[in-house]
């Protein structure tokens, strides 16, 4: 049975609460990147648009299950850096991940957005991830060696967007 989503670009004190424990019950991200994913949050709830910070949040039925945090990459003409894209477990499989990715892509294309670049680790457990950037179009980059820590480097994703019209 498909989910109906419902798609918000504000983040407000409530979801804060839902969106630490959303990226805590992943399982993939240590305290500091729970704290980081929060910190970004908190940021774009306090000073919006001003932040350089943008949220797209999935929810159904009111209960956060998904989210998107992208911005402009400083210093470039239209290039785009997607922070975060997280999905409850209990709703992974769903499509959800690819639904937020798609809207997400869509409102950079309209800011005048042309490329997105996804940074993930190329630990085993990051293997779905990766595989799912993949099936979306997007092209794995760089691999830039030991980044994390010994055993854990970085893996660079792009995707060209087309023009909105």
């Amino acid at each position: 049975m498909p989910i109906e989503l419902t798609f918000l670009t504000h983040v407000s004190q409530a979801d804060l609460v839902q969106l630490r424990s959303l990226v805590a019950a992943t399982g993939f991200f240590n305290d500091e990147e729970v704290a980081i994913a929060y910190e970004l949050a908190e940021e774009s709830a306090r000073r919006g648009e001003e932040s350089g910070y943008f949220f797209l949040l999935a929810k159904t039925e009111g209960r956060l299950v998904g989210y998107t945090c992208y911005g402009p990459i400083p210093a470039t003409l239209a290039s785009y850096d997607l922070y975060w894209i997280v999905v409850n477990p209990q709703f992974q499989g769903r499509g959800i991940g690819k639904a937020l990715l798609r809207e997400s892509e869509r409102m950079i294309a309209e800011r005048g957005g042309r490329r997105v670049y996804i940074e993930t680790s190329s630990r085993e457990l990051y293997n779905p991830t990766r595989a799912f950037y993949l099936s979306a179009g997007y092209r794995e980059e760089a691999v830039l060696k030991d980044f994390y820590r010994p055993g854990d480097s970085k893996v660079i994703f792009s995707r060209e967007l087309s023009p909105t019209p």
